[in-house]
């Protein structure tokens, strides 16, 4: 039966060859969607640990999350140093590192904090942050690069850059072209928006921006006069706090929001994520929706296919009955034939998925920061194929029934 299967399909190759392309197109799509969602999920996931809570001026917890760990968006206001300082101060609260934003480099975001966060920033499973040359910045005007930004941009250590008031597009017309940075250290990948991001000091920060009122430069500053101002900021985007126990959260959380001199939002990462699913829900629902319709479809165009070609092999069902197959045999054979051409397009389908997946891998990096890679399938898309065998094996029912019940009637002799 399976000898004869396969010479069945090898002399009708060109249909069997549509069919399969038609469900690998099919499963492709399906399967590199559910990767890509699932490797989103991930990625965002493991962007930030072992903080306990994100600090900022009032505002959504989704966009203090997006503008403070994602470099998404923009702080609605900053929180003063004076507050910065008196969270630091608070009972419970064991570490703080601030965050300030507002600066690019061709399209890369700047941001300014301390030696602090190099030793408190952990991802993914609790993985500190590592050098891959160089050195934490020492001098005022030390830049450490993430590795995208490195590999991108073609720097080394030593090299100079300026950088861009503001954080629009690649190019600026805001520059900070006086005041030139030298890359002190280079970070190795991370598969986060670390790698996205320029690292430089505080003082840096405050330093650049002497002589700007408005983002409009008003005056000329000598650059070996700077180090004499008072370089301390006056305020921060954001700031990641460390507690020493767990069981001080919710108190430490209330009485940050709850401060009478400024309107500040203190966030859990893990919820403000939570709301970033719920938020996304909808829309994943809709897109696995379109991805199983489109399995329907390529299943349908196989089965339209089978149906069409049983009245041409009537007369290849009547010799197979002469020469002693049963109906269920010409059942077994054309059930079979389906599940052969639905199995290999699901196999093509997964190749292919994998294959789409390694060549969006560079832009998705680029544009959006999400680490995609190929891997074997988990448990739950292994679920998913073998959902998609098992509804092939269901419609394939339908040209196998169709043709054991003609295989009853008809002779030797085609009917016109």
């Amino acid at each position: 039966m399976l000898s004869l299967m396969l010479q069945s399909l090898r002399n009708r190759r060109t249909s069997a060859l549509l069919s399969i392309g038609v469900i690998a197109v099919a499963v492709a799509l399906f399967v590199s969607v559910e990767m890509v969602r699932q490797q989103a999920k991930q990625s965002f996931t493991n962007t930030i640990a072992s903080t306990d809570l994100l600090v900022g001026a009032r505002s959504g917890d989704l966009n203090l999350l997006l503008y403070s760990v994602f470099h998404l968006g923009q702080p609605t206001a900053n929180m003063s140093w004076q507050s910065y300082q008196k969270v630091g101060q608070m009972n419970g609260v064991s570490w703080t590192v601030p965050l300030m934003l507002g600066d690019s480099h061709k399209g890369y975001r700047v941001l300014g904090t301390n030696g602090d966060y190099f030793e408190r920033y952990r991802y993914g499973r609790q993985q500190p942050l590592t050098l891959r040359q160089g050195k934490v910045f020492e001098g005022l005007f030390d830049v450490v690069l993430g590795a995208e930004v490195a590999k991108r941009l073609g720097y080394q250590l030593g090299d100079q850059l300026a950088l861009a008031h503001g954080t629009g597009s690649a190019t600026s017309f805001s520059n900070h072209d006086d005041l030139p940075f030298t890359v002190s250290g280079i970070l190795a990948p991370t598969g986060t928006p670390v790698d996205r991001t320029l690292h430089v000091s505080l003082e840096a920060i405050s330093a650049i921006h002497i002589g700007w009122q408005g983002g409009v430069k008003t005056a000329q500053v000598d650059r070996e006069l700077i180090e004499k101002y008072d370089l301390t900021p006056t305020s921060i985007s954001a700031a990641l706090v460390g507690l020493s126990s767990k069981f001080k959260l919710l108190s430490v959380q209330r009485q940050i929001n709850t401060d009478k001199q400024e309107a500040l939002s203190a966030v859990l990462p893990g919820m403000a994520l939570a709301q970033l699913w719920q938020l996304l829900s909808q829309a994943e629902l809709a897109l696995q929706v379109v991805t199983i319709c489109v399995i329907l479809i390529g299943l349908t165009g196989m089965i339209t296919t089978l149906l069409a070609s049983l009245n041409e092999r009537r007369r290849e069902m009547a010799v197979l009955r002469a020469i002693g197959a049963k109906p269920r045999h010409i059942f077994m054979l054309l059930w079979g034939e389906a599940m052969a051409l639905a199995l290999v397009g699901t196999f093509a389908g997964l190749a292919l998925a994998q294959a789409l997946v390694l060549l969006l891998a560079p832009w998705a990096l680029h544009h959006y920061g999400l680490q995609l890679s190929m891997h074997a399938p988990d448990q739950q898309l292994l679920l998913m194929l073998a959902a998609v065998m098992a509804t092939a094996a269901v419609v394939s029912l339908l040209p196998a029934w169709r043709a054991y019940r003609r295989t009853l009637a008809d002779g030797l002799s085609q009917r016109l």
